[in-house]
Order: C-alpha cells, then structure tokens, then sequence
C-alpha cells in the first residue's frame, strides 16, 4: 500500500502535530545487534540516498530506512535493526526540511516542517532550531538533524525580519527556541 504525505498547507498545527505523533518509529535505541558493519550507504549533502554509489530513488525504501536511523555520541550514523548495526556516512544531516508551516505570531508562533523523508516535526524544546555555521537545522530526534532548505529558510527570515527587524537572529532565538550547536552536535 502506497504512502500518500498529507498536504501540509491543508492542515493547521494541531492536526500536523497529531500525524507526527501518530507516526511510530522502531525503538533502534533499545536494540543492541551482535552484527556490526558497513552498510555502504551514504546520505549525501542534498539529501539523496546512495548505495554502492547509485542512487536510491525509491521514496518508501528511503522513509523506511530513515527509521532505522541513528547517532551515536561521536556522530556517527547507523541503520539499527535488531540483528545488525551498519554505518552509514552523512555528508551534512540526514534529513531536509523542506516545508515549513507556520501559526500564530510573535512569541506565540508555532512552527512545522515536513521533511524529505515525508516525517512531520513540530519545532519546539524537543526539536530546536539551531544555527550551524550561519545556516539553520532542526534537531528531528535523539541526535539526528535536518538542514532547512532554502525555501523554508527563505520563509523563516521573512517572519523574523517582519516581527523583529532590528534583530531578526535574537527573535528566532527567543521564539523559536534557537541555540548554538556545534557541528557534530549529537544530544
């Protein structure tokens, strides 16, 4: 049965942050496989998905694999099941977030992304917006991040820059739960 995303500009926060809680993930933090090895995958910068260096252009076999995903604390990546752990690179983050929805205003504004993969995250104390090297990520879960495409990045500046326009940087900060993070920042 084929995946069908909902359209994000059809739905109000609420209803965003009910599919993204609804969307259940495999405890890989709970899983601790004997077999350890390379997955020869790669994650690349753009957000495409290779495998021996071709690329995967199937979207379920992506959105399942990205479930399996994991950081550990060193920032490496890995495809967890229960029987194997294999490492797969990440040339920036895994994910992108490439849709953003947006309610309310000023300190009361609400913020959802959707990303590549089709998961849904509501920004928030779970999941900051953080700054890397002057470009903005999503913490999605448990170490691993999206980078803002340019379009919703685009989007972001539009509202900091209407609602706080002497310092756009400090109002994200205190609406929208900014914080500095390292590159490899994994939480």
């Amino acid at each position: 049965m084929p995946y069908d995303a909902p359209d994000l500009a059809k739905l109000n926060l609420s209803e965003i942050a009910a599919l993204a809680a609804a969307r259940k993930l495999p405890p890989v933090e709970n899983w601790d496989p004997k077999h350890i090895g390379e997955s020869e995958m790669r994650i690349a910068a753009d957000g495409k998905w290779y495998h021996q260096g071709d690329e995967i252009r199937r979207p379920a076999m992506i959105r399942a694999f990205s479930s399996l995903l994991q950081c550990d604390a060193e920032g490496q990546h890995w495809l967890v099941t229960p029987q194997q752990k294999l490492s797969i690179d990440v040339e920036d983050a895994p994910f992108i977030a490439v849709e953003m929805q947006s309610e309310g205003e000023f300190e009361s504004r609400c913020l959802a992304f959707r990303l590549n993969t089709d998961d849904l995250v509501v920004a928030g104390p779970d999941s900051e917006l953080a700054f890397r090297n002057d470009l903005p990520y999503l913490h999605v879960r448990k170490g691993l991040w999206a980078k803002i495409a340019r379009s919703a990045y685009y989007e972001l500046a539009e509202i900091a820059l209407a609602e706080c326009p002497e310092e756009p940087k400090k109002y994200g900060a205190r609406a929208w739960h900014f914080r500095s993070a390292p590159p490899n920042d994994v939480d």
